[in-house]
């Protein structure tokens, strides 16, 4: 599959997921658009700003580096391709979660990540198939292994939280 093939067929993926996870997150909105404004539980628990921290280093500073590394010093059009459309789906993850937390001010906000983190972990392993097995990306594909455990890990930590978000 060329370059080209590649992007094509990821845009139109990432497209349609965006699409449905939009209508999906409008529908639930209009379905609890009655309830009372939503508020994050405060004061937060003490380990969130660590495990919060670690999310922003690993989860984002991380593959940047390698992006840059391998994808634009080292001019690897898959390694950028796959991290490319890894940043623009995270950034429209946190544009979700920050309209539905201040615009919309309901808990369909607790619902985003719940939505996207399945989704990045297929965009992780479909990197890993897109990878190959070229040896001179042995790093990369070792970097998304351990982006995979680390949002699989963030999905159980956001479940955790769950009773807390609601109140419960």
């Amino acid at each position: 599959m060329t370059s080209l093939n590649i992007n094509l067929y990821l845009f139109l993926e990432n497209l349609v997921f965006f699409i449905i996870a939009t209508l999906f997150i409008v529908v639930v909105n209009w379905g609890w658009k009655d309830t009372k404004p939503f508020t994050i539980p405060l004061p937060l628990p003490s380990w969130n700003k660590v495990w919060f921290l670690s999310v922003q280093l690993l989860g984002v500073l991380l593959p940047l580096v390698a992006m840059l590394l391998w994808g634009v010093w080292w001019g690897d059009r898959t390694v950028l391709t796959v991290l490319g459309w890894y940043f623009i789906m995270l950034g429209l993850q946190i544009i979700s979660e920050i309209v539905t937390l201040r615009q919309l001010q309901n808990v369909v906000w607790v619902m985003v990540p719940y939505i996207y983190l399945p989704y990045r972990f297929w965009q992780l392993y479909e990197g890993l198939t897109l990878l190959g097995s070229k040896s001179e990306l042995l790093w990369v594909r070792y970097l998304l292994v351990f982006e995979l455990v680390l949002w699989i890990v963030s999905y159980a930590i956001n479940l955790s939280q769950s009773p807390r978000l609601f109140r419960s």
